[in-house]
């Protein structure tokens, strides 16, 4: 901790976009007062400000005019990161204080200007996905935390009281890292639509695929946890079943985007996973990929 600081210092939230309101609301479930949400402007960023400090007990604003917050944490996108830190930099004094920000792409030299003018700076990121609507716990969710060592210090007391596990990243590991992170959710919420577009091959009315898939995949999920990927692999690829795999792959044609989709994932279960027959399914998955390109 800073000299001074209290263990759980007041916060002010730059941005109320869908991290930051989980996040003052997470906050002020642990115990933090919430003391401002920072809107970029007036107009619709500062009405979506005035609703969540009106929820977490806060003010909304557009500066930190009079903040006494030892605590500013940058919820905006990322390449919104270091403008807004420029533009909030002289506004306050920045000495005794901490400034963090949550890109999981990028480094806390994003807040470097706020460092130059006495600020203890760092990121820290949750492997965690935030969608209007939603306001997921962040009990036992891993932070990815970099920074100088007092607001690191800070951000893992912080994230021990939201009840997450944080942990240590390189700087140079923070684009893999984030990469991780985009195939772990956005992609395979990507990946979740194209089984939609194959229903729909399949015959299956739009809305019905997401409500019959849920089991499949919450087993899938179930099995991945128990097992493992290799534990909990199945179908075609595993059985080393080529006509099935050729069957796949005819049908697809009526879904081009799909059907790629298909053959890079068959030829990641071909590199990572257990199978039979892989030369086989290999030169069909290349076979097929010459044929999709003529088409």
């Amino acid at each position: 901790m800073l000299p001074g600081m209290a263990a759980k210092p007041r916060v002010a939230i730059v941005g109320a976009g869908n991290l930051g309101t989980a996040l003052a609301l997470a906050l002020q479930r642990a115990g933090y007062a919430v003391e401002a949400v920072i809107a970029r402007s007036r107009g619709a960023s500062l009405r979506k400000a005035q609703a969540l400090a009106k929820q977490v007990g806060a003010r909304a604003s557009t500066d930190l005019s009079d903040v006494r917050a030892g605590l500013i944490w940058f919820c905006v996108p990322d390449a919104e990161i270091a403008r807004a830190a420029r533009s909030l930099a002289g506004k306050i004094e920045w000495k005794g204080r901490v400034a963090l920000h949550s890109s999981g792409a990028l480094t806390s030299g994003e807040l470097s200007v706020l460092r130059r003018r006495g600020a203890a700076v760092a990121s820290v990121h949750p492997l965690m996905t935030f969608v209007l609507g939603s306001r997921p716990s962040l009990a036992g969710v891993p932070f990815a935390v970099e920074g100088d060592a007092a607001a690191v210090r800070v951000a893992r007391r912080v994230v021990e009281n939201l009840r997450g596990h944080a942990y240590s990243i390189r700087q140079k590991d923070k684009a893999a890292y984030h990469a991780w992170a985009t195939f772990a959710s956005p992609l395979f919420t990507a990946l979740l639509a194209t089984t939609e577009q194959v229903a729909a091959l399949a015959g299956v009315s739009r809305k019905a695929p997401r409500l019959r898939m849920i089991p499949i995949l919450l087993q899938t999920l179930a099995n991945y946890a128990a097992f493992g990927p290799a534990g909990s692999f199945s179908g075609p690829i595993v059985r080393g079943d080529v006509d099935t795999v050729k069957r796949h792959l005819r049908v697809l044609r009526g879904a081009p985007v799909a059907r790629e989709v298909y053959v890079s994932l068959a030829k990641a279960a071909l590199a990572y996973l257990p199978g039979k027959n892989k030369r086989a399914l290999r030169r069909e998955l290349k076979s097929n990929r010459r044929k999709g390109r003529r088409e």
